[in-house]
C-alpha cells in the first residue's frame, strides 16, 4: 500500500501561542483593541507581533471575613491580635490610600470589611483609644467622598473626622524623628503612630511594589524621609522596581524599614486581589480578541461610538465610576517581611506572565487611570509616569523592550491638568520642563 501524503496546511498560517497569554498575529488574526486614555482604539497588527494578555482571574475566597479572621489568628512571626491587645491601649490603624487598587474596587472595599472586623476585635478587648490614618504619603489628600466610600458608612461616622483622617506629611509637629539609617537615610514617621502602643496596617497589594516596608516607611513619613529613594538616580539604579530583588527603591526602602521596626509595633494585614477588572456589559474587554461572541463585537462597537460622541470629561467621569469586580485571593498577617513574602508569592501566582524573548518594539495602550488620578486627569506628566515609569517596569528578570527598542504608547496626551488635585504639576510642566530635562537638576 502507497503511504498517505502528510496534509499540507494552505491558506492562513494556525494560530501560534507562547501559552495562553502570550499570542502570535497572524493573517486571519482579529483587531486588537487598545486603551487610549477614555478611547478605546481598534488596530490591525503586523503578523508575527505577540500580544501578552493577563492571567485568568484566580477565583475569589468565598468567605473573606473568615479569611481575615483567620490571619489574624495566625500570624507570621508574632502573636495572635487578639493576644497583643489590653484595656487602656493607644491603637492606630493605618491604611492605604485610594492610590490602590485601581480602579477602586466594588464595595465592600476590602479596606472595609477588615477594619470593622479589627474594630470588633479591639472593641472586645477594651481597647478605645483608637484613631485611623490614610496613609497617603505625599500623594493629595483623600476627599470626604473618598474616605467614606473606602471604610464605608459605618465606620465613617463614628470616626471622621477627628479620628479618621489623612497624613499629613507637611507638618512638622506631627512627625517624629526615629534616627538615620547607616546609609544617613533619615526616617521621619507620623506622630500618632510613633507614639501608639501598636500599629495595625492595613494593604492591598496590586503590584510587588506595594506591602511590606513601604507601607509605614512611605505611606506615614515627609519629604526628607521620601527623598532619598524617590529620586532619579535611585530610579537609574534599579533594574526594575517591580522586581524587588533588583530595585534599588526597594532596597533603601527595607533599610529604612528596618529602623521604623526598632522603634515600633507594626502588625501588618497584607492582602492580594484577583485582575478581575471587568465584568458584566465590559468583560469582552478582558478577552483575547480571537474568541470573541458576535455580541462581544456589538458591544464593542457600541461602546466606542458612544465614546466618540462624548466630550473628554465626561467620557472620564463615565469610567472613574465603573468599578473593577476585584476579589481577596489571599490575606496574611504579622511581622513585616514573612507576611509580605506570603502575599508576594500570590501576587506573582495571578499577575505573572511569562514573555520567552525581548522585543525590538513594545506598543502599549495607556488607560484613563494612573495611582496618581484617580477621578482625575491623566494630565501629560502622568502619561510619561506612566509609560516610561509603570509600563516598561512591569517585569522581573529583563524588560520586554530591549536596549536600544522603541516603545510606542497610544493616548491623546491633552494639555490638560486638575488645578486641585496636581497644582503643581502645572508650574513644573510649564516653567521648568521648557528650561531643562535633566532629571539630576529638576531634583
Amino acid at each position: 500500500m502507497r503511504e498517505r501524503a502528510p496534509k499540507v496546511f494552505r491558506g492562513p498560517t494556525p494560530r501560534r501561542k507562547e501559552d495562553d497569554q502570550v499570542v502570535y498575529i497572524d493573517t486571519n488574526s482579529a483587531p486588537r483593541i487598545m486603551f487610549s486614555g477614555e478611547d478605546l482604539l481598534l488596530e490591525d497588527l503586523p503578523v508575527g507581533t505577540r500580544v501578552i494578555y493577563p492571567k485568568p482571574p484566580i477565583e475569589g475566597l468565598s468567605n473573606p471575613g473568615a479569611a481575615i479572621r483567620y490571619a489574624l489568628n495566625h500570624p507570621l512571626g508574632t502573636e495572635p491580635l487578639y493576644a497583643q491587645l489590653m484595656p487602656g491601649m493607644r491603637v492606630t490603624i493605618a491604611v492605604d490610600d485610594i492610590s490602590l487598587p485601581l480602579p477602586p474596587m466594588v464595595r465592600p472595599d476590602v479596606r472595609e470589611t477588615i477594619i470593622e472586623i479589627l474594630l470588633e476585635l479591639l472593641d472586645a478587648n477594651g481597647v478605645d483609644d483608637v484613631h485611623i490614618i490614610v496613609a497617603n504619603s505625599l500623594h493629595r489628600k483623600m476627599t470626604a467622598a473618598e474616605m467614606k466610600r473606602m471604610v464605608g458608612t459605618k465606620v465613617f461616622n463614628a470616626f471622621y473626622p477627628d479620628r479618621y483622617y489623612c497624613h499629613d506629611a507637611e507638618d512638622p509637629d506631627g512627625m517624629v524623628h526615629l534616627g538615620v539609617t547607616a546609609a544617613n537615610e533619615p526616617v521621619n514617621i507620623n506622630r500618632r503612630a510613633v507614639e501608639s502602643d501598636l500599629v495595625i496596617y492595613v494593604n492591598i497589594n496590586l503590584v510587588p511594589m506595594d506591602g511590606g516596608h513601604k507601607s509605614v516607611t512611605v505611606g506615614l513619613c515627609d519629604y526628607a524621609s521620601l527623598r532619598p529613594h524617590h529620586e532619579p538616580q535611585t530610579i537609574r539604579d534599579s533594574n526594575s522596581y517591580m522586581d524587588p530583588k533588583s530595585s534599588m527603591l526597594n532596597t533603601k526602602v527595607e533599610r529604612m524599614g528596618a529602623l521604623v521596626d526598632e522603634h515600633m509595633n507594626v502588625f501588618h494585614i497584607e492582602t492580594a486581589l484577583n485582575n478581575r477588572m471587568f465584568a458584566g456589559p465590559t468583560a469582552f474587554l478582558g478577552k483575547n480578541e480571537d474568541e470573541f461572541t458576535e455580541f462581544d463585537r456589538m458591544k464593542f462597537e457600541a461602546m466606542r461610538w458612544s465614546l466618540s460622541k462624548l466630550p473628554p470629561a465626561a467620557k472620564r467621569k463615565l469610567f472613574h465610576s465603573i468599578p473593577a469586580q476585584y476579589q481577596l485571593i489571599a490575606c496574611h498577617a504579622g511581622k513585616t517581611e514573612p507576611v509580605h513574602e506570603k502575599i508576594l508569592e500570590r501576587c506573582f501566582e495571578q499577575f505573572f506572565v511569562n514573555v520567552r524573548g525581548q522585543a525590538d518594539i513594545l506598543l502599549c495602550g495607556i488607560p484613563f487611570i494612573s495611582p496618581y488620578n484617580v477621578n482625575s486627569i491623566l494630565n501629560p506628566i502622568l502619561v510619561q509616569v506612566m509609560a516610561l515609569g509603570y509600563f516598561h517596569n512591569m517585569y522581573r528578570g529583563n524588560p520586554v523592550l530591549k536596549k536600544g527598542g522603541v516603545m510606542i504608547i497610544t493616548h491623546p496626551c491633552y494639555d490638560e491638568f486638575d488645578h486641585n488635585h496636581h497644582p503643581s504639576y502645572i508650574e513644573f510642566f510649564n516653567r521648568l520642563l521648557p528650561e531643562t530635562r535633566d532629571a539630576m537638576k529638576l531634583r
